[in-house]
C-alpha cells in the first residue's frame, strides 16, 4: 500500500494543510476557539484527509478531482464550525484560499513536465514542488492576511460583496482546474512550453491584484461607513441636546408664569374670595402635575433628559422602575452621558411601543460601585423578535442594518475604561453598562 506511488499521490495531497492554515489568517479575531486548539484541529482534519485521499487514488483507482471534491465540501463545512462568519464571509475566504492554492498545483504540473512524459500520476519532485510552492505562498500571505485582510474580514459587512469575490475566486479556481495539460508531450513540444508558466504567473499576479484592490475598495468603504455613524451618532447627541432645551425651556416657563400665579392669588387674597384662590391653586396644581419634573439626579441637563423620556414612557403606557445614581459633580463628559442613557432609553422605548399596552414595562437602574464604577442595567419588554449578524451582534429592526444605538452605547462604554453587554430572554431586553466615573 504505501508504494512509491501512494507517498507522492500523498504529498499532492497535503496541499491541504498549508491551504487549511491559510482560511484562518483573515480571521484571527473570528475563531470560535484558541489558535493553538484551531491549529491542532485544522492540522489533524487536513493529514487525516491527505491520507484518506492519498489511498483512495492509489488503492481504488479513484481520480484525484473526484476524491478532492468531497473533501472541500466537507472541509468548508468544518470551517463553518470553527469560525463565527456568516456564510458570504466564510464562502469568500475559502474559496479566495482554494482559488491561490491551485496555483501551487499547476507549478508542480510545470515543474513534473520536465521529469516525465506521462500525465497520469504526479512525481515525487512535482509534488515537491508543489507543496513547497503553496507552503511559501503561505508563509508570503501570513502577515498581509492577518494584519490587512483580517480587518476587512472583521469591519466589512456587506454580503453582496462577498459573494462577488467568492464568484471571481471561483473562476479562477474553475480555469486552473480546466487549465491543465491533458498531454505533457503536447505543451513541450509547441510554444506552450513557455506560454504555459508565464500565464499562470501572470494569473497569480492578477487574482492578487484583485484581492489588493478588494481590500482597498473594502476599507475605503468601511471608512465611509465609520463616518456615516459617527456622523449619525453626534445627529443624535445634538438631537439630544435639542430635546434637553426644549424640556428646560418648558419648566423655564412654568417658573416664569409662576410670578403672574402669585399676583392673581394675592389679589384673590385680599378680596377675601378663598374659593377664587382655592379654584386657581387646584388648576396650577393640575399644570405641575401635567409638568412635574422630577429631581433623578443632580445635574440639570441630565435630569431634564430623564424627564423628557419618562414624560414619552408614561404618555406611551410604559410601566416604569427607574433609580438613577450618579456622581456627583459629574466626572464624565455631560454630552457622552445624555447620548448613553438617551441611546438606551429611546430604544427601550422604541422596543416596548411593539407590545400591547398591558405588557409594557421599563425598568432603569444606575448606581455607583467600588467608588468609581457607575453600572447602568436597563431591562424592558419587547416582542421577542431579534435581529442577529453572525458574529452574535444585534442589528437594528428598524432598518436591518447594524444598530446605531447599540454600538453608540458600546462606543461610551469603551470611551472611559467600561464595557457594555446586550442581550435577551423570551420577552425580555436587557443592556448592561459598566465604565469609570
Amino acid at each position: 500500500m504505501f508504494s512509491g506511488e501512494w507517498f507522492s499521490t500523498l504529498l499532492q495531497f497535503l496541499i491541504l494543510v498549508p491551504g487549511a492554515l491559510s482560511c484562518y489568517l483573515p480571521v484571527k479575531n473570528r475563531m470560535r476557539f484558541s489558535e493553538r486548539k484551531t491549529f491542532a484541529l485544522c492540522c489533524s482534519a487536513a493529514v487525516l484527509f491527505s491520507f484518506a485521499a492519498a489511498s483512495a487514488v492509489t488503492v481504488w483507482g479513484v481520480s484525484p478531482n473526484t476524491v478532492g471534491i468531497p473533501i472541500l465540501a466537507v472541509s468548508f463545512f468544518l470551517y463553518l464550525r470553527t469560525v463565527r462568519l456568516d456564510f458570504p464571509r466564510a464562502l469568500a475566504i475559502y474559496v479566495g484560499v482554494c482559488a491561490i492554492e491551485t496555483f501551487p498545483v499547476q507549478f508542480g504540473i510545470i515543474a513534473d513536465m520536465y521529469f516525465k512524459s506521462e500525465t497520469e500520476g504526479m512525481t515525487l519532485q512535482g509534488c515537491a514542488v508543489l507543496l513547497g510552492s503553496s507552503c511559501l505562498m503561505l508563509a508570503a500571505f501570513i502577515r498581509p492576511a492577518r494584519k490587512r485582510f483580517s480587518k476587512a474580514a472583521e469591519e466589512f459587512d456587506m454580503p453582496k460583496i462577498w459573494y462577488s469575490t467568492a464568484v471571481i475566486s471561483a473562476i479562477f479556481l474553475v480555469f486552473n482546474v480546466l487549465a491543465a495539460p491533458a498531454s505533457y508531450n503536447v505543451v513541450r513540444g509547441s510554444r506552450l512550453r513557455f506560454l504555459y508558466p508565464m500565464f499562470e504567473v501572470c494569473a497569480l499576479a492578477l487574482l492578487i491584484t484583485v484581492y489588493v484592490l478588494f481590500y482597498s475598495i473594502v476599507m475605503s468603504v468601511a471608512e465611509r461607513v465609520k463616518l456615516e455613524n459617527r456622523s449619525r451618532q453626534l445627529e443624535m447627541q445634538a438631537s439630544r441636546f435639542r430635546e434637553l432645551q426644549e424640556y428646560m425651556k418648558q419648566t423655564e416657563r412654568l417658573r416664569h408664569d409662576f410670578k403672574h400665579s402669585v399676583h392673581i392669588l394675592a389679589h384673590l387674597a385680599e378680596k377675601g374670595d378663598l374659593d377664587g384662590v382655592r379654584s386657581h391653586l387646584d388648576e396650577y396644581g393640575q399644570r405641575l402635575d401635567e409638568h412635574a419634573c422630577v429631581s433623578y439626579c443632580a445635574n440639570s441637563a441630565l435630569n431634564a433628559l430623564f424627564g423628557y423620556y419618562h414624560d414619552i414612557a408614561e404618555s406611551s403606557g410604559i410601566k416604569t422602575d427607574w433609580r438613577i445614581e450618579l456622581p456627583e459633580p459629574l466626572t464624565v463628559s455631560e454630552l457622552d452621558m445624555a447620548a448613553l442613557f438617551g441611546n438606551i432609553m429611546e430604544n427601550a422605548i422604541y422596543a416596548c411601543a411593539a407590545l400591547p399596552e398591558g405588557q409594557r414595562y421599563f425598568s432603569l437602574t444606575s448606581e455607583i460601585r467600588h467608588g468609581n464604577s457607575l453600572y447602568i442595567v436597563s431591562t424592558n419588554s419587547f416582542d421577542g423578535k431579534v435581529l442577529k449578524s453572525a458574529d452574535g451582534n444585534y442589528r437594528s429592526t428598524k432598518h436591518g442594518g447594524q444598530g446605531t444605538g447599540l454600538s453608540s452605547i458600546a462606543a461610551a462604554a469603551e470611551k472611559y475604561g467600561g464595557s457594555s453587554r446586550f442581550g435577551s430572554s423570551g420577552s425580555e431586553f436587557y443592556t448592561d453598562v459598566v465604565l469609570k466615573v
